[in-house]
Order: structure tokens, then sequence, then C-alpha cells
């Protein structure tokens, strides 16, 4: 799959997940909301390791940074 995730929107998917999961397991948030919220917090660790969100596929968003093109000699 073609990567539509950048730097930036990467870290900020893992940041989001690690503080999902620190209130998690810390039990400030529990229950059903608990746990669709660690649904969601593995869904951005995922999203984030493999580089790939289906939803910006969906939607047509990218946010990699554009390749600079090489000039030709």
């Amino acid at each position: 799959m073609k990567k539509n995730i950048g730097s930036a929107d990467r870290i900020i998917r893992l940041l989001l997940a690690a503080l999902v999961a620190f209130l998690y397991f810390t039990n400030i948030i529990s229950g059903v909301s608990g746990i669709i919220l660690l649904l969601v917090g593995v869904a951005l660790l995922l999203t984030s390791l493999v580089g790939t969100c289906p939803l910006y596929i969906l939607f047509g968003l990218n946010t990699c940074a554009a390749k600079k093109s090489q000039p030709r000699f």
C-alpha cells in the first residue's frame, strides 16, 4: 500500500494512542467508553506503524511530504 501518513501525523497518532492506553490502564476511563477508546487507540497505533490510513484513502487525503523532483542533466 502507498503510504499516506506524514511524520507529524504519525507522531500525533502515537502520542494519542499512548495517552488512551495510559488513561485506560490507570482506570481513568473504563466501561464501554473505555473499551471503545482503547480500540480507537489500537487503530491509531496500527495506522501509525503501517504508515497508511484507510480513511485517508477513502477521502483522498495525504499528509506525506511532497517529494522533490531531481533535476535531470
